[in-house]
């Protein structure tokens, strides 16, 4: 099957699709108007980038596109994000077309204004189908697309045999706490930060010195709130404990969440739509806590693989910090649990293989 992905390429999600279609011995075009970055995208694969770019590359790479298009002819058309991409996408208006939605274009987009509400609606109208990572986020986009659309649930997994458990990163002297992830306002990271300092206080009031001694806080990522975070570290007094690492490729996350005995994503907006970082983080078999917005409690059993806290809400990732720090077994038992719940729902190979189904139902 020839398949046509109208996409950015210079996206991990965007990459990971690609080479595993390709992998299957389908026939894989990429069409952008973002080039490539940092990660590998197979050499089988003819990548196209666009003249224009984004924003006005929407618009004004139309004529391009359907040459590009037309001379393809591929078998199906993959327009990745319902906004951008989707609006060069309803020019073209190729058949069939499986238009994903990724989360901002869905929950940020239509409420910027009415104009761009009613550009998400007619993008979501012209596509033969449309698929979503995650159920809340399908639930989400119905707001917008005609009652008889069918979305797809099309989950974006983890590499099982890439993320798994591995203690020898582990520090059997030390409980590190740790998050990977941009260091921007809506992932929450000063709530973990502020957690961290809260569970340090309380274990030294209950003079429990020898476990608050033990406790590490790794923060591996970039973004704008690098400084003021790095302050708010001073200013707690955890510079000791405290590591920040920067940015890291996709392929050495593995040996990071590896170090991490207890995995937090304290996000504070329902855009998340799909929990990457923690489904790498169960199928590594770390214990996670996560906020209840978007689609961060659709991966995570509660009081099982791991937590489900309010979001904005440091006072209660210290209290599951706590249980988790005061508890090896339990620890250890989310984690194993985790694993399982991973490989049940969100194995790669099983979620690419669902992709495919629907891509040969659309083209039948």
């Amino acid at each position: 099957m020839h398949i046509c992905f109208l996409a950015p390429a210079n996206s991990i999600h965007t990459v990971r699709w690609v080479n595993s279609l390709v992998e299957r011995n389908h026939k894989l075009t990429l069409l952008t108007m973002h080039p490539p970055a940092e990660h590998k995208i197979d050499s089988r694969i003819q990548i196209i980038v666009l003249p224009f770019k984004a924003p006005l590359g929407y618009y004004l790479n139309v004529l391009k596109a359907k040459k590009v298009i037309s001379e393809l002819k591929p078998d199906i058309l993959n327009t990745h994000y319902a906004s951008g991409y989707g609006t060069l996408s309803r020019f073209l208006n190729y058949k069939p077309t499986l238009l994903s939605v990724w989360g901002s274009d869905v929950y940020d987009f239509p409420y910027e204004s009415p104009s761009k509400r009613k550009i998400l609606i007619k993008n979501l109208k012209v596509a033969d189908r449309l698929a979503s990572t995650s159920q809340v986020m399908k639930k989400q986009t119905e707001q917008f697309c005609p009652k008889e659309m069918k979305i797809e649930v099309t989950p974006f997994g983890v590499d099982m045999n890439r993320f798994k458990p591995n203690k020898d990163g582990k520090n059997d002297t030390k409980i590190t706490i740790g998050m990977i992830k941009a260091l921007e306002s809506k992932y929450g990271p000063e709530y973990l930060i502020e957690g961290v300092h809260l569970l340090l206080n309380r274990l030294k009031e209950e003079y429990k010195y020898e476990v608050a001694d033990q406790i590490k806080l790794l923060v591996v990522g970039k973004g704008s709130r690098l400084h003021e975070l790095q302050k708010l570290v001073k200013d707690y007094h955890m510079e000791d404990i405290v590591t920040f690492t920067g940015a890291v490729p996709h392929t050495e996350v593995p040996s990071y969440l590896n170090k991490i005995d207890i995995y937090c994503a304290p996000s504070t907006l329902d855009s998340e739509s799909f929990g990457v970082a923690i489904v790498e983080a169960s199928a590594s078999g770390i214990p996670v806590i996560v906020s209840n917005v978007g689609g961060l409690p659709e991966v995570v059993k509660d009081q099982e693989t791991g937590f489900v806290v309010k979001p904005k809400n440091a006072k209660e990732i210290s209290e599951k910090l706590y249980e988790l720090v005061m508890d090896k077994e339990k620890r250890e038992r989310f984690g194993e649990q985790g694993r399982i719940y991973t490989q049940s729902l969100y194995d790669w190979e099983k979620n690419v293989t669902v992709m495919e189904s629907i891509y040969k139902d659309m083209t039948s």
